[in-house]
């Protein structure tokens, strides 16, 4: 390929100084600069950008240092820019040369750098577990598919919660903190045995799964809760599955590992405290967020916790004066689960990440092969898209016990013949509604039937043919969970599965069933469900409590067998009631029960 190299006169602030710049014109992103000392003004840098040609190499941007052995792999097929350190700032200035981005948790992937990339980025990976630094909902409007590695630092996180959770039983960073300042206090450091002690590890996932096994190594006894684990496989290494509450009463030690959601922020708090066996202690390395930090602190000065170790905190780095860190009964770590050198040297899941792109060169229109045609297919289904997802948080929400989701049905109605509807987005779609509110992974179009399998989802799909006009694309989607037990016991069906069921009305997707009752609720907000007594005067008291803590409803609907039979009260609000608002609202004496449903 022959290149050309074109020379600009380049001005100067200065008008004594003047220079020229040579840019190769090779298909490929080239990024020169010129410093110029001007007077009194301190050094200027003048930044040229050459454009790509389309059969260059996919450029990949590293923002955060990873071991070198992947970084190795990744030049053989991209052009690799490592750059540390970057302010939000440089980053927004620096993307829009990238066709990919790696990052681990320090970088902040918001919105802003989507629309700075002017829709070249397409690959967004996550070298590690979680995805919080990256905007979501911004990367799925801007096209640009965000993949994690999630099994890269399973065994590294693991070690490391093994290493905090000996570490505070033993007194280990206070003892050597004491002995260094001159000091030899061995009665004031006793510390605790871990033999038969009883740990809680909540969130059975990989890295708890791993944590299970070091402890029990060690003599310990260990439980689990995990609403969504197999109890098979808890059971294949000894771990008991438990109550959420049976597991924070019991525990003489409490190891987090579960994923930060709606459902799991600040998940320990002054209730759940107080609901502890007096001394407990606590390891967290897993998301600062899913502790109440303050409400910690309180716990710890009043004894209910005796001592706790964490290596993650709800804003990071913490503030110096912070409480938490500075309590004599806290250890802390600044965020090192996944800080080993085999861990940061791992290839292949660094590899993984961008796979999609440097297989593909700088078109991956590949990776979906369904693409020419995906833009047609979501503008005529972005409703019921919206629906599908909507209906699968709906459905694994209402999911309890230890049985784990394993079989899911989806059934769709539509009077189009089926080589007219095409439901691979929808199904991925529900496979995202189901497993990201129970996980840390990032479904897409593309992983949805991988992740589905991988975690043991079995979703089978089928279609009803209805008579009429084709025009709509579907009348009704159903999902259906078999198999398990659901803490609204209303939302089961005839044959025993978790069933709920919604069409769009109006462009608005809209639940329409739920186990055996109809309803009719817009799926905007958050959803209440009340299975109750049909009598005279229970919408008015459901609404008098959300009404006097100013919480907007906006829609409701009853659903009911027959006329002074049961009923399913299905009702829409825009904010989260209390949990003292919700409390009043089951202390009804015509509602047998309950549940809150965050979309």
């Amino acid at each position: 390929m022959a290149t050309s190299t074109t020379s600009l006169n380049v001005p100067s602030l200065n008008p004594k100084l003047s220079s020229s710049l040579s840019i190769s014109s090779t298909p490929q992103f080239s990024v020169s600069s010129l410093n110029f000392r001007t007077h009194g003004r301190g050094t200027r840098r003048f930044i040229v950008l050459a454009t790509a040609g389309l059969d260059a190499k996919p450029t990949v941007l590293v923002a955060e240092k990873l071991g070198a052995a992947g970084l190795d792999l990744l030049k053989e097929f991209a052009n690799v820019d490592c750059s540390y350190n970057l302010s939000p700032e440089e980053l927004n200035t620096k993307i829009s040369l990238c066709d990919a981005l790696i990052v681990r948790s320090g970088t902040k992937v918001s919105r802003e750098v989507f629309e700075s990339s002017g829709g070249r980025l397409k690959v967004v990976g996550r070298a590690g577990v979680g995805i919080d630094n990256v905007d979501l909902a911004a990367a799925t409007e801007h096209g640009c598919l965000v993949v994690n590695a999630p099994t890269a630092n399973t065994v590294a996180a693991a070690e490391h919660g093994i290493a905090l959770l000996a570490a505070m039983a033993r007194n280990v960073a206070q003892a050597d903190a004491s002995v260094k300042a001159g000091k030899w206090l061995r009665n004031k450091y006793v510390g605790v045995s871990l033999v038969g002690k009883t740990l809680a590890v909540m969130g059975f996932g990989k890295v708890g799964t791993e944590v299970a096994r070091r402890a029990k190594g060690l003599g310990m006894h260990v439980i689990a809760h995990d609403p969504y684990a197999p109890a098979d496989r808890a059971r294949a290494i000894g771990v008991e599955l438990v109550t959420f509450d049976e597991a924070i009463a019991t525990a003489d030690f409490i190891s987090l590992h579960m994923p930060l959601t709606p459902t799991t922020s600040k998940m320990l708090n002054d209730e759940t405290f107080g609901k502890m066996k007096k001394g407990v202690r606590i390891v967290n390395v897993a998301r600062g967020g899913v502790i109440d930090e303050e409400a910690l602190v309180r716990a710890l000065d009043s004894g209910i916790v005796a001592q706790a170790a964490l290596d993650v905190f709800r804003k990071e780095p913490p503030s110096p004066e912070s409480k938490l860190v500075q309590h004599e009964n806290v250890i802390v770590t600044p965020h090192l689960g996944a800080s080993t050198v085999e861990a940061q040297c791992l290839v292949a899941p660094v590899s993984s990440l961008v796979l999609p792109l440097v297989n593909h060169g700088s078109d991956l229109r590949d990776i979906m092969p369904f693409h020419v045609s995906l833009q047609q297919v979501l503008s005529e289904l972005k409703p019921y898209v919206i629906l599908a997802e909507k209906l699968g948080r709906l459905a694994v929400q209402l999911v309890t016990g230890g049985s784990g989701v394993k079989s899911v049905k989806v059934t769709y109605a539509s009077a189009r013949a089926p080589d007219d509807l095409d439901t691979r987005v929808l199904r991925a779609m529900i496979t995202k509604g189901i497993i990201e509110p129970i996980s840390s992974v990032f479904v897409n179009l593309v992983n949805a039937d991988f992740t589905a399998k991988q975690r043991g989802v079995r979703i089978t799909e089928e279609r009803i043919v209805l008579d009429g006009s084709p025009e709509a694309p579907l009348e009704s989607i159903q999902v259906q969970i078999a198999n398990v037990e659901s803490k609204f016991a209303s939302a089961i069906s005839d044959t025993g599965e978790i069933r709920v069921e919604g069409r769009v009305k109006d462009g608005v997707p809209h639940l329409t069933r739920v186990g055996s009752f109809e309803v009719d609720v817009s799926l905007e907000g958050s959803i209440i469900l009340c299975r109750q007594v049909d009598q005279p005067g229970m919408i008015g008291k459901v609404g008098s409590i959300l009404g006097q803590e100013n919480v907007n409803v906006s829609f409701m609907s009853v659903g009911r067998i027959a006329p002074r039979k049961q009923a399913v009260m299905a009702i829409g609000v825009d904010d989260q009631p209390s949990k003292q608002s919700l409390q009043r609202i089951g202390e009804i004496p015509a509602i047998e029960e309950f549940v809150f449903l965050k979309l």
